[in-house]
């Protein structure tokens, strides 16, 4: 937040509680932010006046609801049709199994034909569409006149409609009782059980298992809202949780680099006490290797000195006979040298 306005504390407080109890889109704002920035906390404060929790316009909300109104209701009437348009079908496949196997009476048999025939011409008259002028030609050449020529006789029409409602309850009371004996089978009394009252029971079972139904899908929505008000709040501990974690590395990082550091300092003093000891051990050791060299080099001085002393005694007759010695050495390396040149001469 950029803002450094401050409130006083009853203002702030106060402010504080209007905008965490209106339901606005989730943002993680904490209490910090809207106490330091109250100009931003009246901004939320009455921008909650013009949305709802989804952050829609009251306006368009209430056009959606509306909407969703009316979707509901063509919802439920396509559902009202496809039902009855199932039923009527699965009474007719019913039926062609049925003659497979066992004869059946001319009413079941002039009832059936009579359904399965306005069945399908009310279907064909749905596929040719609306009657205004239309740029394609009709399917199969066909006009609704042609259609209307197929339907059956007015008073077989009536008869039949009248026994199909009670043929389509009959069904759907037994899809309703195959549904009650898969929700809660102990529930339903025993098919073959000759109590006169049981499809009354039953039937009353079935009204209350529309009302548990209503219940419990009631009871899913409530779930799913607290699991969505749950997940809101679980983000919002998550980024707390996250900062609250941040700063705990951010300070375990800082008392590791000082620990790191104390430690360094004291292993380079005992790093440097074991150096210094070592280069006192080594000086030590040079020192006891030099006064041996020069107790040598004085032994060696002394030998050489009284060799000198002695020489001196003999005076001039050492330098002759050094003299001697030196013309002898020169004569036999010329003499060796020559050997030595007269042997590559012949070879």
């Amino acid at each position: 937040m950029a803002s450094r306005d401050f409130c006083s504390p009853g203002e702030g407080m106060e402010i504080l509680q209007q905008v965490c109890s209106k339901q606005l889109p989730p943002c993680n704002l904490s209490k910090e932010d809207l106490l330091q920035n109250p100009y931003f906390s009246k901004l939320l404060l009455n921008l909650s006046q013009h949305v709802d929790e989804s952050g829609l316009s009251l306006t368009l909300a209430k056009e959606q609801a509306q909407a969703w109104k009316e979707v509901r209701l063509h919802k439920t009437t396509w559902l009202r049709s496809e039902i009855l348009h199932r039923v009527i079908q699965e009474l007719l496949v019913d039926y062609y199994v049925k003659i497979q196997d066992t004869n059946v009476t001319s009413e079941d048999k002039k009832f059936h034909e009579t359904l399965e025939q306005r069945l399908l011409v009310t279907e064909l008259m749905r596929l040719l569409g609306p009657s205004q002028e239309r740029e394609i030609p009709p399917l199969l050449g066909m006009e609704k006149a042609d259609l209307l020529e197929l339907m059956p006789l007015s008073e077989d029409f009536v008869w039949m409609r009248a026994r199909l409602q009670q043929e389509v309850e009959e069904q759907l009371r037994k899809k309703c009782f195959t549904l009650l004996c898969y929700y809660d089978p102990s529930s339903v009394l025993c098919p073959l059980c000759p109590d006169a009252d049981s499809e009354t029971v039953k039937a009353a079972k079935v009204w209350k298992l529309a009302e548990v139904l209503v219940g419990e899908q009631q009871q899913c929505q409530d779930a799913k809202s607290q699991q969505k008000e749950q997940m809101l709040l679980l983000e919002k501990k998550s980024a707390t949780y996250s900062q609250v974690l941040l700063r705990c590395l951010t300070l375990l990082q800082r008392l590791l680099q000082e620990h790191r550091l104390k430690t360094q300092s004291e292993l380079d003093r005992i790093n440097a006490q074991y150096l210094e000891v070592k280069c006192s051990a080594m000086i030590l050791k040079l020192r006891d290797r030099l006064e041996g060299a020069i107790h040598l080099q004085e032994q060696d001085m002394e030998k050489s000195r009284q060799v000198l002393n002695s020489y001196e005694v003999l005076g001039e007759e050492f330098d002759r006979l050094v003299k001697e010695y030196t013309v002898l050495k020169q004569a036999t390396e010329n003499k060796r040298w020559a050997l030595l040149e007269f042997n590559k001469a012949y070879r």
